[in-house]
């Protein structure tokens, strides 16, 4: 396993520039996913029903790719699985891209979402293992800026590369994903901590999951903030169209976001370094609350892109201080392992989401919408308090100059 003594660039070791390098080269390349249900209705002829079925088996290989990919990358490594991810992604874009037929799309959307997906908790692993734990705030937010910067770019330049065919945007994703497997083959190292120590911490972490209430805790408000996140993308469209506005005024507000991550995501990243990360997490997600419980009360496109840069500012810190949270809380051998919980719980929340507030909104409209958003988000700043205490009551707990004392976050 690579030391954490050799340091780079903002005190970073080298290998995790290489990552990161590949996540903002996957991010800017991938042109196929925001255009996947354009293309399947107005290229392929498909109907809106079989668009919907593709998406939502995108949607379950990328759930299962979440779990497992992170439980593989305990077991076989973390730099194996983040190759066959990538080989697994180029295979389903070249696939999609000439697949004629429900079958082969369904089958090659499945592998792209599974190819995408499994690399997450396996870089989140990596990231663990190379950078020392008080760096890990910060390089979590670095890899969250980074797919922010790729994807802002990529929805600018797909829509130009889509007027010369939709196959270049299947071939350019699939280029990029090929970039960044070469990336990871050439310069990124195996991380996982020695098989030995591994198996032992996997053994105990499949029974410490179920007995470790702090991680418990952590994914319970992942789960409520997921639910929260997804309302700019299910409720704003319909409170602005609502307002009198336009989809040019909602793609207008929804800038605001991409604007505030890409200008204050590091220096937020470095003040909230500042404060304990379950009180920076609890400020955050108030923050959170407070943007999106002010949607119900203002008009106008400015009125909304203020409340957009409000929940972004709590944006910027939430994701990456989750990660590191993640990390903290994760056994010695079983970080893949917790970071595949971790997205797996975000990615119900994402399922979740449209059910329930679609609802909300067809029985009692969009404001209750933003008003449960708020009272969700005080819960989960409280569950960040009470996180905070059992994590202190851990360290309590631990023995000095033990095993525990030294590992504890």
């Amino acid at each position: 396993m690579p030391t954490r003594t050799a340091r780079a660039p903002w005190g970073l070791p080298g290998p995790f520039w290489w990552l990161w390098g590949g996540t903002l080269v996957t991010s800017a390349g991938g042109f196929v996913v925001p255009f996947m249900a354009i293309y399947l209705t107005t290229v392929r002829g498909y109907s809106v029903f079989f668009t919907g079925l593709t998406l939502t088996t995108f949607g379950v290989g990328s759930g299962i790719a979440s779990l497992f990919g992170g439980i593989l990358a305990d077991r076989v490594g973390r730099r194996t699985v983040l190759l066959a991810s990538e080989v697994l992604t180029v295979i389903g874009m070249l696939g999609l891209g000439l697949a004629h037929g429900r079958a082969p799309v369904l089958l090659f959307t499945l592998t792209v979402g599974v190819g995408l997906n499994a690399t997450r908790p396996a870089r989140a692993a990596a990231v663990a293992d190379l950078v020392a734990p008080e760096d890990l705030p910060r390089a979590y937010a670095l890899i969250y800026w980074a797919t922010n910067l790729g994807f802002s770019a990529a929805a600018v330049t797909a829509g130009l590369a889509a007027s010369h065919g939709f196959l270049l945007l299947f071939l350019v994703n699939a280029l990029a994903n090929l970039l960044a497997g070469v990336m990871v083959y050439l310069r990124v190292p195996e991380t996982r901590p020695p098989p030995g120590t591994g198996r032992a911490a996997g053994a105990a972490g499949a029974a410490a999951v179920r007995r470790a209430p702090a991680f418990l805790v952590l994914l319970g408000s992942v789960l409520l903030l997921g639910l929260i996140f997804q309302q700019p993308l299910v409720a704003l469209p319909l409170a602005m169209t609502a307002d009198g506005l336009s989809a040019a005024d909602y793609g207008a507000a929804m800038m605001m976001n991409g604007l505030v991550i890409a200008v204050l995501q590091l220096p937020l990243t470095r003040l909230a370094g500042r404060l304990r990360p379950e009180y920076a997490l609890a400020a955050a997600t108030l923050v959170t609350g407070l943007g999106m419980g002010l949607t119900a009360a203002v008009h106008g496109t400015a009125g909304y892109g203020a409340t957009v840069v409000l929940w972004s500012l709590g944006e910027i810190v939430v994701w990456p201080t989750c990660m590191a949270l993640v990390a903290a809380l994760s056994p010695p051998g079983r970080q893949g392992g917790y970071q595949g919980w971790f997205l797996s719980t975000w990615s119900v929340s994402v399922a979740l989401a449209p059910v329930l507030s679609s609802r909300v909104i067809e029985t009692s409209g969009t404001a209750t919408v933003w008003g449960a958003c708020l009272c969700l988000a005080v819960v989960c700043a409280g569950g960040h308090l009470l996180l905070a205490r059992l994590r202190g009551d851990r360290r309590a707990e631990a023995v000095p100059g033990s095993k525990e004392t030294a590992t504890s976050p």
